[in-house]
This record gives C-alpha cells, sequence and structure tokens, in this order.
C-alpha cells in the first residue's frame, strides 16, 4: 500500500531542493500573528473562555507556494469544562507543474497546477487528564483559478493518511476577497474543508471566513494591523456524526509582522 507519509517526504524534500536551487525565486510573502476570541461556544471544545493564537506563513514562488500556519488554543476552566491546551498547525507546500514541465499550464480560468501536499500536526492536553496528538500527511492535486474580484483563489483534492482514524479524502477551497467601502478597506478571505466518511467517522463540512478591516491605514501602516471577525460553521466536527452543528463567531485582531 502507498504510505503517503514517505510520499510527502519525498516531495517536501524536492520542494526543499527546488527553493534552494540558482533559479528559485520568492515573488512575494507574508508573516502575521493573529489573535482570536470566542464570543459563543465551540462543538467538542465547550468551554465558555477560549483564546486562540495562530502564527502564519503564506510565500509564493515560481516554483509553487507554502503556506504555514500555527493555532495555540487556550480553553479556561469553568463549571462544565476542565481547561485544555492544544497546538495545531498545518504545513501545505504546493509544486507548479508549469515550473516542473517548463511549460505554462494555463486553460479558461485555471491559472496552473499543483501537486497538493498538507502535514497536519496536533498536540492536546486536557488538565493532565487526557492527553492525545496525531500526525496526518494528504497528498493530491491543486489549481489555482482567476476569479474575476478575488485577489486569490484556489481548490485542492487530497487522498489523507490519517494517523488516529481511517484513511479518507479530502476537497479544500481557499480564498481572498480584497474590497472597499468609502475609504475603508476590507479583506473577506477564508476556506472550506470536506472531508468524506470512512468506516469510523462520517462525512465533515467546515466553512471558516474571516472579515477584516485594514485598521492600519489611519495610522500610517496600511495593512499591517486589521480588526474583525472570524465565524467558523462546522456539521460532523473531527467526523463526529450527531453531534450539534458548529456555529462561533470570534472577535480578532491581525498584525502583519
Amino acid at each position: 500500500m502507498l504510505n503517503l507519509k514517505h510520499v510527502f517526504a519525498g516531495l517536501v524534500a524536492s520542494a526543499s531542493f527546488v527553493t534552494t536551487s540558482v533559479n528559485a525565486e520568492m515573488f512575494w510573502s507574508d508573516n502575521s500573528i493573529s489573535l482570536l476570541k470566542n464570543q459563543n461556544q465551540y462543538q467538542v471544545t465547550e468551554n465558555d473562555d477560549v483564546n486562540v493564537i495562530t502564527i502564519e506563513h503564506a510565500s509564493g514562488h515560481n516554483w509553487g507556494d507554502v503556506f504555514f500556519f500555527v493555532d495555540r488554543l487556550d480553553a479556561k476552566a469553568d463549571i462544565n469544562n476542565l481547561a485544555s491546551k492544544e497546538t495545531y498547525s498545518e504545513l501545505s507546500p504546493r509544486l507548479s507543474l508549469s515550473y516542473l514541465s517548463d511549460s505554462k499550464l494555463e486553460y479558461g480560468f485555471v491559472k496552473d497546477v499543483f501537486i497538493a501536499t498538507t502535514w497536519e500536526h496536533s498536540t492536546l492536553d486536557v488538565s493532565g487528564v487526557f492527553s492525545q496528538s496525531f500526525d496526518n500527511y494528504l497528498v493530491g492535486v491543486g489549481a489555482d483559478f482567476a476569479v474575476p474580484g478575488f485577489a486569490y483563489f484556489n481548490a485542492n483534492i487530497y487522498q489523507a493518511n490519517n494517523e488516529l482514524t481511517d484513511n479518507d479524502q479530502q476537497l479544500t477551497i481557499v480564498w481572498g476577497y480584497p474590497f472597499s467601502i468609502g475609504s475603508a478597506d476590507f479583506m473577506l478571505d477564508g476556506y472550506i474543508d470536506w472531508s468524506a466518511a470512512a468506516d469510523d467517522h462520517a462525512a465533515d463540512f467546515h466553512f471558516n471566513p474571516q472579515l477584516r478591516m485594514d485598521v492600519g491605514k489611519y495610522f500610517g501602516v496600511p495593512k499591517k494591523f486589521e480588526a474583525g471577525i472570524e465565524y467558523s460553521y462546522w456539521h460532523n466536527k473531527f467526523g463526529i456524526p450527531g453531534i450539534d452543528n458548529e456555529s462561533t463567531l470570534n472577535w480578532m485582531v491581525k498584525v502583519h509582522l
């Protein structure tokens, strides 16, 4: 059976070689840190007071692109729930088939096609009573699309090698839509994840947009400081059938470094 962990490692090694070659170019990059505070309860982690710090990196290169983030979740103890802490991260490098083939793969709205990979890692501790960690490896194909008005729009479909649950398939759609109202500049971005069902879990659907306003422009530092909201809608969270749909709003601030 194909071991996606080994495939992922091989692709990352290939990407590392490509990025250090004399022909490698970086077109853009962004690093940021965000703070989120929930306004209502999540599902599964149902603590009243949850804070999340997110560190993100995204960059585009002639060989492809890479996205990386780390979430540090701190759920305070309350009358019904123990305190818990979780660190969850994803590393998602994609290799451009246009670059690898030295031939531009464009057709209609399709800007490029990629070998898409993701490594998911999580560590969870619930007040020392329960702990869990996992590593999932996803490999598939992705594409960038030219959609009018959008800064970016891409989709990836993966075969997932899951450590704690049966393997499945995942579709991820990511977008960013900048717009202005009067003198105020906004960014509406986010993602949709859909994972297929398997023998030990249900299919799940996660819709996670953010709406942020560029506050920094009013202080002479445009595109450096944003404030807004994040919304999370999750059906069958973590593939758990029958639980209530998650519908959670977070206030957030984001600083671009």
